[in-house]
């Protein structure tokens, strides 16, 4: 059966899917390291800007560089939580805050703010887009629709 001009394997897909993933939040560096050596396969993390959790001690800049490489090291992947609103000149300090984390391999970014996923998409066409629960996606409708926007993941909301 062709999917979007291509053919789809669904037995390979089924193997993709069944496979679990254990993900951890790492809200400092310590928590990083202890969610790797506890066996998580990925580990998401804020930085100092842009997060969430804006009063964790989240990561710096080069913390999130060094952060990719132990992570790499240990075949467990990053993803980074850019899960805010952002602001029109928020979004234009992105490629310099995001550029060489990028090109150090991560992962993935978590986004709430479909103009952030714009942007990442033109900017990073390579970056895997994981939509936040902050995005208040509830339904089989909205997953879809990030879909086809582009976003590899979605976690509903609660």
């Amino acid at each position: 059966m062709p999917y979007k001009g291509k053919s789809f394997n669904w037995k390979q897909r089924k193997q993709e899917m069944n496979k679990l993933e254990i993900l951890a939040p790492a809200g400092s560096p310590e928590a990083f390291q202890a969610a790797i050596h506890a066996g998580a396969d990925a580990v998401y993390l804020g930085l100092e800007k842009f997060g969430a959790r804006a009063f964790a001690p989240n990561f710096s800049e080069e913390a999130l560089l060094q952060a990719i490489d132990y992570a790499h090291l240990r075949n467990v992947k990053v993803y980074l939580a850019l899960n805010t609103l952002f602001k029109n000149e928020e979004i234009q300090n992105l490629y310099s805050y995001l550029d060489k984390p990028y090109q150090a391999g991560l992962n993935a970014c978590i986004v709430q703010d479909m103009g952030v996923a714009c942007y990442l998409r033109k900017q990073f066409p390579d970056m895997r887009l994981h939509a936040s629960t902050q995005m208040t996606v509830t339904n089989v409708y909205g997953a879809l629709l990030l879909k086809e926007m582009g976003f590899q993941r979605v976690v509903l909301a609660r």
